[in-house]
């Protein structure tokens, strides 16, 4: 009896420390996963490790410990709340942690100062009305869109360090040298994550930004251009195919609008390197990435005439087809244009060709829809339905336009390179077209 519970206890523990194997395999197959999806956040863990080693340092050193004491655990919890992911993004937030430090603490000082002047009764009624008033006034700032989108971080450390300040100095007699350790010890902390940051493997946050919008014009292109097939082809059996993935992933664009904006806030913070200046027009951006959220939202409507349970019949749809084909099939290609120029940072004029052949195939489909209607009085309202699928496509057409427009202009702001048709003789002795980047 004893021999079976002692095999039955050891069958309950293999069991479990299988499980228990089983989910520390399936952890570091997910960490391998996450590292091998993007190397860069391998390289980041190392570069936070590296800085807070750093900052370390005024602790180990006795010289180092002897000038800050314990204030120098602030450069450590800096280099934790300031270290970001991107340049952008951490030269954003220790720039806010370093300039509202400095200034909160001086009105720290000041505020304090000011309520010994009013003697022990008044002192504490002063520094709880100073405090009052800060905080009301510096919270509400945190209200206004622009203050929120680049400056909401300083203001709350604002908050703290002003608080802080104030306030330990009516217990602490030596504030200022307590608000100047504080001061230094940020200040050498926030440095110390930006050049690290800044100087190992930079991740620039303007760069995603741009290859994000590239990227959004890409999408909204495989579809147009595999919408022909899939809207006016159908499968042996009468039913409409499978889509392929390559039509779903325009969705990611009708969100990009809250990335987007994060993106170019903190690309404003970043200095200029490689082609991307430091002042360079990342509103721009915004505009062109509307526009191509306003295009998304058109192919979803037409997205939705695929997945329609109600389809036209088969007939109907080739009045219209190929007029249909050559629009969402052009502006497909100028949208592939706009994204491989914008990837390459140069100057082309080659969409605006596939553009106006659209629109003379809008000016055939408009001509087809009217004379299908009087061609064909019985099947008027399935021609209603096709001109609705025409109706968008001419939308398409206009927003693609104002997308090449707005690109075009990025372009001109960016200063990117111009590109040149340059006409030279063959052997043969006919003419080949050279692209040339100057």
């Amino acid at each position: 009896m004893a021999s079976s519970n002692n095999e039955q206890d050891h069958v309950k523990a293999a069991g479990l420390f299988d499980r228990l194997w089983g989910k520390i395999v399936k952890f570091g197959l997910m960490l391998k996963k996450l590292g091998q999806d993007d190397p860069r956040r391998v390289v980041h863990s190392l570069k936070v490790a590296l800085a807070l080693t750093l900052v370390s340092m005024l602790f180990y050193f006795e010289p180092l410990y002897e000038g800050f004491g314990l204030a120098a655990m602030w450069a450590i919890l800096t280099v934790v709340v300031v270290f970001e992911f991107s340049v952008g993004a951490t030269i954003g937030r220790g720039l806010n942690r370093m300039l509202s430090t400095v200034v909160a603490a001086a009105l720290g000082i000041g505020a304090h100062r000011l309520a010994t002047l009013s003697g022990n009764e008044g002192e504490p009624i002063l520094i709880a009305l100073f405090v009052f008033v800060e905080a009301a006034i510096v919270t509400f700032f945190r209200f206004i869109p622009q203050m929120k989108a680049r400056y909401d971080y300083g203001l709350l450390i604002f908050n703290l360090t002003f608080c802080l300040v104030s306030v330990s100095g009516y217990r602490d007699e030596e504030v200022i040298r307590l608000g100047f350790e504080r001061v230094i010890t940020i200040i050498i902390g926030s440095i110390t994550a930006v050049a690290v940051c800044l100087f190992i493997r930079p991740v620039w946050i303007g760069v995603e930004l741009h290859n994000q919008i590239a990227n959004n014009m890409d999408k909204l292109a495989n579809f147009l251009q595999g919408f022909g097939d899939e809207y006016f082809k159908v499968s042996e059996d009468g039913h409409s195919r499978d889509k392929p993935s390559c039509l779903e992933g325009y969705k990611s664009v009708l969100t990009s609008k809250g990335s987007e904006d994060t993106m170019a806030n903190l690309a404003r913070w970043e200095p200029g390197h490689g082609r991307f200046r430091f002042r360079h027009p990342w509103k721009q951006y915004l505009k062109v990435g509307a526009l191509t959220r306003q295009c998304a939202f058109k192919i979803e409507a037409l997205n939705n005439y695929l997945t329609s349970e109600t389809q036209t019949p088969q007939e109907v749809k080739s009045i219209i087809q190929g007029p249909s084909v050559v629009i969402s099939s052009e502006c497909g290609k100028a949208l592939k244009e706009l994204a491989t120029f914008m990837r390459k940072m140069t100057k082309s004029s080659s969409n605006e060709a596939h553009i106006a052949k659209s629109k003379d195939a809008a000016e055939e489909l408009k001509a087809v829809i009217r004379s299908s209607l009087c061609k064909h009085p019985g099947d008027s309202l399935h021609i209603i339905q096709e001109g609705a699928v025409a109706s968008l496509l001419f939308e398409i057409i206009t927003c693609t336009e104002k997308i090449a427009e707005a690109a075009h202009k990025l372009a001109s702001q960016a200063h990117f390179k111009d590109v040149k048709p340059r006409v030279t003789p063959g052997q043969d002795g006919s003419s080949h077209h050279v692209i040339t980047i100057e």
